[in-house]
């Protein structure tokens, strides 16, 4: 079974490719989502992120999602030591869910793929591109944000160009019709590559 990485810029629209992926029949493992139950849910990560943070890291059992935004946004070393405490977790949860799977090719949607140097982990990497623009106004839409902390995420994030550099596949995500395209384009794609392999 190979695994396909989805990757691209905060706003690309990488979630709505890949349940497009998925309303094709690909299994989807969504990496954000599953940090995010993980940091609720797995002891471990709760002590080493109250390690890194202090008590306030929770509340009433729940990660203080706001606080922890707050700290990392300013400070690039306590994002990467966050990084390291949910990684691994979230890659040993992966590697079980991928074991109860029976496709051809999983999809496994990851914001930050190049910045970690991960791609080796995948057989492929599919970039999402968009308008900074057009991703900037889906941001402040979807999470009621400001354009300054989207654009201090997006400085944080490989260009879209560098990303489409070290990627097997790029989607350019404008038109809902037209991705819809290029994704059954890249899935028959993918199976010919896998089937032939």
């Amino acid at each position: 079974m190979k695994i396909v990485g989805l990757t691209g810029g905060i706003g690309s629209g990488k979630t709505t490719v890949a349940k497009m992926f998925q309303e094709l029949g690909v299994p989807l493992y969504i990496a954000d989502e599953r940090a995010k139950a993980l940091m609720n849910t797995s002891k471990a990560i709760r002590r080493k992120l109250i390690h890194l943070f202090g008590e306030e890291a929770y509340i009433d059992q729940q990660l203080n999602r706001p606080l922890l935004a707050s700290k990392i946004f300013q400070n690039a070393d306590l994002l990467k030591q966050m990084n390291a405490i949910v990684h691994p977790e979230v890659g040993a949860d992966f590697e079980q869910w991928k074991e109860k799977q029976t496709s051809a090719y999983v999809l496994k949607e990851a914001a930050i793929i190049f910045e970690n140097n991960l791609d080796s982990q995948y057989d492929f990497i599919i970039t999402v591109v968009a308008d900074l623009d057009q991703r900037i106004q889906r941001v402040i839409h979807r999470d009621s944000t400001t354009e300054a902390k989207v654009l201090a995420i997006v400085n944080n994030q490989l260009s879209d160009d560098e990303k489409a550099k070290r990627s097997d596949f790029v989607i350019t995500n404008h038109d809902l019709e037209e991705t819809k395209r290029q994704v059954l384009a890249i899935h028959q794609q993918l199976l010919k590559t896998i089937a032939e392999k």
